[in-house]
């Protein structure tokens, strides 16, 4: 393409005494209006390397989207690590169970330990994600996440010597420090494609794809390495995977987002921003869905095929992840989400129907595929509202927090779901996760900041 900067006329022809000579092009100066920029106002403007590479407009294909998610450098190493870090997640509960049980032959024992771990656990994240926004990621998740691993080794070694019940429960406490990975994560997704909400929301559906994919294969792999080694294997492994995780994630200096010491505007806590405590309850409500459902399944299976009909609920929502999050995603984000809430509710009535209707196996696995495919969208945009209402420098405060909220929503759904299943049956049991939906619905319209009159900039 020729240089547009200046434009040369045509040569002139002259009369200079009695020979016409051709007059030399004169340059045109450049016009004010394209002069370049000073060099301070390129550089604060100028985008980094990876973006400048990226094709002009929107990647319509599925997996463009993916391919510029991860176009940042180091993007794929600390998503690895991450990866890592959270399989464990998955394994420490079952791991717990089956060891605590086998050793003092008591699964009454074994889910008291579980449940402290899981309340101490609730307390203790909120206060670690604002370390972690405070002095960053590397300095507070690498020693907590030692602190963790060795509660999990002090919990092996007294089961192995049989030590007192107290002792379990004071060890299995102690892995309440284990930091938020899939929230450190997101909070570097949002760091690195800050100003880009469509790469955002890829980012937290992969996420959220990637904690069901963890939550599928950590039990699986828990029993697996239990019954073929030893008891303790589960929880051995864990440990490693864990710390090993982690540390390759923290090494990822350079997409670590910016510490920031003093929050701004004087906000202390993300639970003062209007609009997050409504939030917060619908994931409390939402985490209800996942407990009940559990508890339920497993009393309606009651078998060794309970494992793979649960993991079809869980693929089908890391396959509608993946899927919600290659599509662009639709402008209101508080709409969205009540869209997706309603869509949960209709289709969390399907196993009850099954169960109701047929009481068959494969009819009740077949329901619960597309239950569980609603549950991803709702998830991430979910995560989306957290993270837009979160002040500045408490990302990983404000979504711990909605983490938490999901752990107490699934305590609370577990404990309801197996009361319906004791005293009603395990039929009715399916009705409590489409109660706990219908509520996270309810609560989402009745919620300020989340209902579909809002009218806030951040939501839209």
């Amino acid at each position: 393409m020729p240089d547009t900067s200046m434009t040369l006329p045509a040569p002139v022809l002259a009369l200079s005494g009695d020979v016409l000579v051709a007059a030399p092009p004169t340059a045109r100066p450049r016009s004010r209006s394209r002069s370049r920029p000073p060099s301070w106002s390129r550089s604060r403007s100028r985008p980094p390397s990876w973006s400048r590479s990226r094709p002009p407009g929107p990647d319509r294909r599925p997996a463009g989207r993916y391919r510029r998610l991860f176009a940042p450098p180091g993007a794929r190493a600390f998503t690895a690590g991450a990866l890592l870090a959270r399989l464990p997640m998955g394994m420490f509960s079952v791991s717990a169970i089956i060891m605590i049980a086998g050793a003092y032959g008591s699964y009454a024992l074994a889910g008291a330990v579980t449940a402290t771990g899981l309340a101490a656990t609730a307390l203790v994240a909120p206060f670690t994600a604002r370390l972690v926004d405070r002095y960053g990621q590397a300095r507070v998740a690498v020693p907590a996440t030692v602190i963790a691993a060795l509660g999990s080794l002090a919990l092996l070694l007294c089961v192995r010597h049989h030590a007192p019940a107290w002792t379990l429960f004071a060890a299995y406490a102690a892995t309440a420090t284990t930091p938020n990975t899939g929230g450190m994560s997101r909070a570097r997704w949002a760091h690195l494609h800050r100003g880009d909400p469509a790469a955002v929301h890829t980012a937290n559906a992969f996420e959220q794809a990637a904690d069901e994919l963890c939550f599928m294969l950590g039990p699986v792999l828990a029993a697996l390495l239990c019954a073929a080694l030893f008891p303790e294997a589960g929880t051995l492994t864990g440990a490693v995977l864990m710390l090993a995780g982690v540390l390759v994630f923290a090494a990822q200096r350079a997409t670590e987002p910016p510490v920031s010491p003093r929050p701004p505007g004087g906000a202390r806590t993300p639970l003062r921003t209007p609009g997050m405590p409504a939030l917060l309850l619908v994931f409390l409500a939402t985490g209800a869905v996942f407990g009940s459902m559990e508890v339920v399944t497993l009393a309606f299976v009651d078998g060794p095929a309970a494992g793979a009909v649960l993991g079809l609920q869980a693929a089908g929502s890391c396959v509608a992840g993946l899927v919600y999050g290659s599509v662009r995603p639709a402008p209101h984000a508080g709409r969205r989400l009540l869209g997706c809430l309603a869509a949960m509710t209709a289709l969390m009535s399907l196993p009850l129907l099954a169960a109701a209707g047929t009481g068959s196996l494969p009819a009740l696995a077949a329901a619960l595929l597309p239950a569980g495919m609603a549950t991803a969208p709702a998830l991430v945009t979910g995560m989306t509202l957290i993270q837009r209402l979160t002040p500045e420098g408490r990302l990983n405060e404000g979504m711990t927090l909605a983490v938490t909220a999901l752990l107490g929503g699934i305590a609370a759904g577990s404990a309801t779901g197996g009361w319906t299943v004791e005293h009603a049956g395990a039929t009715a049991g399916y009705a409590v996760p489409v109660a706990a939906a219908a509520l996270a619905l309810l609560l989402c319209l009745a919620g300020p900041g989340t209902g579909p009159g809002t009218t806030k900039a951040r939501l839209s």
